[in-house]
């Protein structure tokens, strides 16, 4: 008996099990993150402070390629095969994660632009609509990346330069533009102004850097590739902020830009004459045409209104750590610039530190920062004293409010680090709006033009191979044998100049669509063009290179292995036509199932708690049943386990429902209130059942996409193979 079989056998055992293994493994972690994003919600940490990614399920085909391009971690993840927000307050607004996205489903924005009153009202080009000539740019926008504010710089110069009357001016006109604030934007607007020929001013309130040069002592400032007026490409990626600061000083000296420090923008209007009319601290006036405000956002310094914060020895800011040792410092705040100047100054030799912080717990701060500052408690370096509030500030001590308690504290300086207060109220004075209803309409991108030009690309070559054998019908109608005797097949057969041609290109076309592979590898180091327009390649040549072939072939392709990878071919494209659709699908509507949990968790969540209100301890109990029922319900690895899963919730569900009536029976909880509950839980266990099973589909249609390597790879060695049997044989049938 031929061991084939059990060799097959083997093969196909070991492949399942890999499979099975890896499906409870892919479970288990998506378990993790869901954990992961409800633990973000409770601390507040999936919403955005200012950008963040936005995901459009309707696109996303899971691929992956947004979270490894995202340089900070945890922003998203994948949860049910598509990528998902679970802390949105760590995006700092990279835009890695839209550039590579190769469907166009993920596009940075800033959050909840409907209700926020803390982001100016600005059209297209960075303007108020409703001060003409006032423009904003940088951080001030609400972006806050240093690559953005330099685009934002340059873009407002450019803008004035186009908008600028053509008839000259006499000596005593107005400046064509103003810059206000000497930051990453107004350093960019100011050198792209004197590129446009523009007369204009730079002015700055404090020193150049605006507020990266408060930044604390070789902070990493990452710019991401950027062009900067005048100067060129940044050659690197990340910048300690006295490089950066060393870098505008320079230009500042090497363009001679017109710099004035020590003047703080105080408000503006406009003239008679149209120009503004800007006032500034101390009595200065300037006028101009157009003004740019980039101003940042971190505006003064949040005090803490606490006797004794008048002393010396508190500050609101750290420029360098190495200055303290040997003392008792006090840290107060949360966000990331208290935690750096915490862990910065517990590294000092002698230093005893203390954070304190108001909240129960950090949400906002970066996981390398809390991984940091893990490690320097551990250490014993610092001390957190999280719901905590400084009281009063006294020669030689601070006194703290905690839970129950007031501490007092040996202590030599005091950081407040508790944000600023940004200069909005300048802002509205100047004619800025922070309405949301003055704000331009989001427009919906529903941009697929990527996918639309690879298909008109492929619908314009099969066009084209129609029309190619509708002009020699006379030869493709014939048989196999009739075409022997045809004048033209010397030409048009597969080993003929047109059909070699077509071979040829083919095969080319294969390895371009082959290459989309390695530019999506993260270990591959080209990066050249986008992903996005990779993927569109990708499909273009699939289908191209499948036209090819049938024409190579001369519509005849025979039992070779130049049939069989063609045969291969057919099956790839099919495979990836409808991966590309219906495996999109799936996921989306497992993560809509999610979300409608959600909503009905938050529902359950809020009766819960007025239930607390009324009859102790009910709510926590509510909701520790429905986590039981939900985890049991929405987790199951196997498919008899949550038929199994089904029917014993059901009956939890029922008994949780009898316990909940004896229980209002006794503790008076009224009947009506009882069957809302009751009718809440059982949607959140049928919706978390509904994604389950959404989900067991999904993993069943991963196996989709390694059908579609796997058949790729075949194809591959059968075109090798193809190829090399041509190169052996086919001289030996060329007559």
């Amino acid at each position: 008996m031929s061991w084939t079989p059990l060799l097959l056998l083997a093969l196909a055992l070991g492949w399942a099990v890999v499979v099975l293994w890896g499906r409870r493994r892919e479970l288990a972690d998506m378990a993790g993150r869901s954990e992961e994003l409800e633990r973000a919600k409770q601390r507040g940490s999936h919403a955005a402070r200012l950008q963040y990614p936005e995901v459009d399920l309707a696109k996303c085909i899971g691929c992956g390629a947004c979270l490894r391009a995202c340089p900070e971690e945890g922003v998203l993840e994948l949860i049910h095969g598509q990528a998902i927000v679970v802390h949105g307050a760590r995006c700092v607004g990279h835009g890695r994660c839209a550039q590579e996205c190769p469907t166009g489903g993920v596009v940075v924005r800033i959050g909840d632009l409907e209700e926020r009153r803390d982001i100016p009202a600005l059209d297209e080009h960075l303007e108020s609509p409703q001060t003409p000539g006032l423009y904003l740019a940088g951080e001030v926008t609400g972006f806050a990346l240093v690559k953005t504010a330099i685009e934002h710089g340059t873009s407002v110069a450019q803008r004035v330069a186009a908008e600028k009357p053509s008839t000259p001016t006499n000596g005593d006109a107005p400046l064509d533009l103003l810059i206000v604030g000497s930051g990453p934007a107004g350093i960019a607007c100011a050198l792209e102004a004197k590129t446009q020929g523009l007369d204009f001013l730079l002015v700055e309130q404090d020193r150049l850097g605006g507020t990266v040069a408060h930044y604390p002592r070789q902070k990493m400032v990452l710019t991401q590739p950027v062009v900067l007026p005048r100067h060129g490409a940044l050659k690197q990626t990340e910048y300690q902020k006295e490089e950066l600061v060393a870098l505008w000083e320079e230009l500042v000296v090497r363009e001679q830009l017109p710099l004035r420090t020590g003047w703080t923008f105080e408000d503006l209007e406009r003239g008679a004459d149209g120009a503004f009319d800007v006032r500034f601290a101390g009595g200065e006036r300037l006028r101009a045409g157009a003004v740019c405000l980039a101003l940042g956002r971190r505006g003064t310094p949040r005090k803490l209104g606490v006797p004794g914060e008048a002393r010396t020895k508190v500050s609101y800011g750290l420029v360098d750590a190495q200055g303290f040792r040997d003392q008792h410092l006090l840290v107060v705040g949360g966000g990331d610039s208290a935690v750096e100047a915490a862990i910065a100054l517990a590294e000092q030799p002698g230093n005893r530190v203390t954070l304190s912080y108001r909240k129960h717990a950090f949400f906002r701060i970066k996981p390398r920062n809390e991984a940091r500052l893990a490690k320097s408690v551990a250490a014993g370096q610092l001390t957190v004293r999280f719901e905590s509030e400084v009281v009063a500030i006294e020669d030689d001590e601070v006194e703290l409010r905690e839970p129950g308690a007031t501490t007092r504290l040996a202590n030599d300086h005091v950081f407040v680090m508790a944000g600023g207060v940004p200069p909005f109220a300048a802002l509205e004075r100047a004619g800025v709006s922070f309405d949301p209803r003055d704000r331009p309409a989001l427009v919906a991108d529903d941009d697929t033009s990527g996918l639309l030009l690879a298909l008109a690309g492929a619908l314009l070559g099969t066009l084209a191979a129609l029309a190619w054998v509708w002009l020699f019908r006379d030869y493709y109608g014939l048989g196999a044998l009739e075409r022997i005797e045809h004048p033209r097949d010397r030409w048009l057969r597969p080993s003929g100049p047109v059909g070699l041609g077509l071979g040829i290109a083919a095969t080319a076309l294969m390895l371009v669509n082959l290459a989309y592979l390695l530019r999506k590898a993260a270990w591959f180091p080209l990066r050249a063009f986008a992903l996005r327009t990779w993927m569109t390649t990708h499909v273009v040549t699939g289908l191209v290179a499948f036209v090819c072939v049938l024409l190579h072939a001369a519509l005849q392709p025979g039992n070779t292995p130049g049939g069989r990878s063609l045969v291969a071919l057919t099956v790839v494209v099919t495979t990836g036509a409808i991966g590309r659709y219906f495996y999109a699908f799936v996921p989306r509507a497992a993560n809509g199932r999610d979300m409608r949990l959600d909503e009905v968790r938050t529902k359950l969540t809020a009766l819960a708690a007025e239930l607390d209100r009324e009859h102790r301890g009910m709510g926590e109990r509510i909701g520790a049943e429905l986590d039981a029922l939900l985890q049991e319900a929405h987790w199951t690895r196997s498919l008899p386990r949550r038929i199994f899963s089904l029917v014993r919730s059901r009956a939890r569900a029922k008994a949780s429902r009898r316990r909940l009536l004896d229980e209002a029976a006794r503790t008076g909880l009224p009947p009506e209130q009882v069957q809302i509950l009751d009718a809440l839980m059982r949607s959140a266990q049928r919706t978390a059942l509904s994604a389950a099973h959404f989900e067991d589909l999904r993993g069943l249609l991963a196996s989709w996409r390694y059908l579609h390597r796997w058949i790729a790879l075949l194809m591959v060695l059968l075109v090798g193979l193809h190829i090399a049997v041509a190169l052996r044989f086919g001289s030996l049938l060329t007559p």
